[in-house]
């Protein structure tokens, strides 16, 4: 079962994030993050802020993306300028990950089909498709439904989804807009980055004991 509605405490093995913090700071505040894993990335969903890690500063707005790339690093926020929200990860992925950042999901009239096919009808943009790597959505605002390995999950704020290599998922409702992040951890197999269609990439393959 690939949806956990409290963090990832009870997340399988084979799962590579192994954690994950929504921090929301106002107008002033200072945060540390403590070290918990080899590898931490830190996203910022909105706001703006001042953000160390390690060595370096910088200014970071809506999708600033930031990594450790020493194991003794931690990040800090040092000032906070507007309202500003924040996404801790935490895990044991490896040197070459697929993408991670902010996205949305909101119910069109006419989707745009380009996935593999589907057996229900969908309401969004989303595409029916595979990666070469693990995929994990957190959900931080709205609602709507996930499908994964052939499964429907309603989702809302809090949840993450975590689908295994070469497990086809979608994201055919969202009857409130939602907002989230999406983390592809290791690559493996063919190593391709993106979206992966049978019909244009070739048969997917669905690692076992990954759902």
């Amino acid at each position: 079962m690939p949806l956990f509605r409290h963090g990832l405490a009870e997340a399988p093995a084979w799962c590579e994030l192994r954690s994950f913090a929504v921090v929301e700071l106002p107008v002033g505040a200072r945060h540390d993050f403590p070290r918990t894993a080899p590898r931490e990335r830190l996203l910022v969903v909105a706001g703006a802020c001042r953000v160390a890690h390690g060595a370096e500063e910088r200014d970071a707005t809506e999708g600033t993306k930031c990594e450790l790339s020493a194991l003794d690093d931690h990040f800090a926020v040092l000032a906070v300028r507007e309202p500003t929200t924040l996404v801790h990860l935490c895990g044991r992925w490896g040197d070459e990950t697929g993408g991670w950042g902010l996205f949305r999901v909101r119910e069109v009239a006419e989707p745009v089909k380009r996935g593999d096919p589907v057996d229900y009808p969908t309401r969004t943009d989303i595409d029916n498709h595979y990666h070469d790597c693990d995929e994990f959505y957190l959900i931080l605002a709205g609602r709507g439904t996930v499908v994964s390995e052939g499964r429907h999950y309603p989702v809302g704020p809090g949840d993450c989804v975590a689908t295994g290599m070469g497990h086809h998922h979608d994201f055919p409702y969202a009857p409130e807009p939602v907002t989230a992040v999406f983390f592809e951890t290791t690559l493996a197999g063919q190593r391709r980055r993106g979206h992966l269609w049978e019909h244009t990439h070739g048969r997917a393959q669905p690692q076992a004991g990954r759902g």
